[in-house]
């Protein structure tokens, strides 16, 4: 074992939130080390968002160009997989870059609490024991596996599905999530037969039935079939695929297919070698660590960001933690405020909401007014052939401060920024609908969905 390294953060795990962390931490005059397990950029960069994302947008590609008629369309599955990790590629290279330049070390390996002020880090080919006065916890998240349907040839998780090489003919996906619907639509456009299964009444979940509607229409033309209120039982696997056995209405039915893909939600990292256990810091009984305003942990010089603190597993939001956690380090005046994460399905139409939503509203007795627009009449969308969905703005009715907005159609992902922008400064309806927005574009729909909920609110 090499000797003790002293530095004043330690941050474990490069993921969105790690890096981020570990940059902020530098810059502020820490000397700071990263520890990675696994690949740097962790989950988000090399298998998870980024890759996702590449395939998703080729499938778009492959789809169009199907529709044109092509004889061979020029991106078939072994080209949009050899893309894909050529941008995981460059991300990865970036957030090595990013580190370096920032003056971060990196260090390779599985770092383990011996006791609250030290960690041995073992490496492929060396341990080493490192002392820090903080550390940021960044662990990130991993698929949860059911118990009925482990993981191996025939189940896959996300992971195992973003590394196909082949495309397969028939794919079963278990959980109508986000992740299950984006994957799926995903698989559907480049020619998979694509069946979700669904526990509850809708895909997708958390969303609003009207948002979700759209995305439910277009699945069902890209020819994939939605069964919801089903409960996979079981999977007899054999060399060319698997039967799954899964119950509707208390019925058992059974659906064929090549491969199945779980995604039934992600399992924080907080249990096995990290030893949170040896250093007397508690987890939930979801293996969550519970933060203060700052992402402080019950530790006080240990803080914890990213999918292993309560809220969405989202990049951006521990992205944003990490800063938060840096700067408070630095005893900075830094904290959290959740009000303004925009959440994001990257489905076709795509899907956005940020604030809250008038479903919330109404069960929590908040009187809002809402103000809506549709992309059917919009020049920029119909150019696009992109007519599809609309913008929802839900409103203060007597002071008209924007508390909460959501998008169904082309460029969601976008648009959302502007509407999570207007609820962190305390814009008013007034504000979005004054503001000169480019025509023709997309954007102007927010202008609109604005000016109609200006016209119900009673401020003067």
């Amino acid at each position: 074992m090499s000797e003790l390294k002293r530095i004043d953060t330690l941050v474990i795990g490069s993921g969105p939130g790690g890096y981020a962390a570990a940059v902020r931490s530098a810059q502020l005059g820490m000397t700071t080390v990263v520890v990675e397990r696994g690949q740097i950029g962790g989950v988000c960069t090399n298998i998870g968002c980024i890759p996702s994302k590449s395939l998703i947008a080729e499938a778009h590609r492959y789809n169009l160009q199907s529709q044109w008629n092509h004889a061979v369309a020029s991106v078939s599955f072994e080209e949009a997989q050899a893309f894909k990790q050529a941008v995981v590629n460059k991300q990865s290279g970036g957030v090595h870059y990013l580190l370096r330049s920032a003056g971060v070390t990196i260090l390779e390996g599985e770092a383990s609490f011996i006791d609250q002020h030290t960690v041995v880090m073992k490496g492929p080919e060396t341990e080493q024991l490192i002392s820090f006065k903080y550390a940021i916890l960044a662990t990130g998240s991993r698929p949860i596996e059911l118990q009925a349907l482990p993981f191996g040839d025939r189940i896959l998780s996300s992971t195992e599905a973003l590394s196909l090489s082949q495309l397969p003919a028939s794919l079963i996906v278990i959980g109508g999530g986000y992740i299950g619907v984006e994957l799926g639509q995903m698989f559907a456009k480049f020619g998979t037969k694509v069946t979700i299964l669904e526990g509850g009444e809708q895909v997708l979940p958390g969303f609003e039935a009207d948002l979700t509607a759209p995305v439910g229409r277009q699945l069902n033309t890209d020819g994939v079939t939605i069964i919801t209120g089903a409960k996979a039982v079981k999977a007899e696997q054999d060399t060319e695929g698997l039967t799954l056995h899964y119950l509707k209405n208390d019925e058992e039915h059974l659906v064929r297919a090549e491969y199945a893909l779980v995604t039934v939600g992600r399992k924080p990292n907080t249990d096995g070698s990290l030893g949170l256990d040896r250093i007397g810091l508690p987890t939930t009984s979801r293996g969550l660590i519970e933060t203060d305003e700052q992402c402080r942990t019950a530790i006080p010089h240990i803080f914890a960001i990213g999918d292993i603190a309560n809220g969405p597993a989202l990049a951006h939001k521990a992205s944003y933690e990490a800063k938060v956690a840096a700067e408070a380090i630095a005893g900075e005046p830094s904290a959290v405020d959740y009000k303004a994460i925009p959440l994001v399905v990257f489905s076709e139409p795509e899907l956005a909401s940020v604030g809250l939503t008038e479903t919330e509203c109404k069960a929590k007795a908040i009187p809002v007014v809402v103000g809506k627009s549709s992309f059917s009449i919009n020049g920029r969308a119909l150019a696009l052939k992109a007519a599809v969905g609309f913008v929802k703005v839900v409103v203060d009715p007597v002071s008209g401060i924007v508390m909460g907005a959501q998008i169904v159609g082309a460029e969601a992902s976008t648009l959302i920024s502007e509407l999570a922008l207007a609820i962190e400064m305390g814009a008013t309806v007034e504000d979005l609908a004054m503001t000169i927005h480019p025509h023709p574009t997309m954007g102007e729909v927010i202008m609109e969905a604005a000016g109609n909920a200006a016209k119900k609110t009673t401020k003067k």
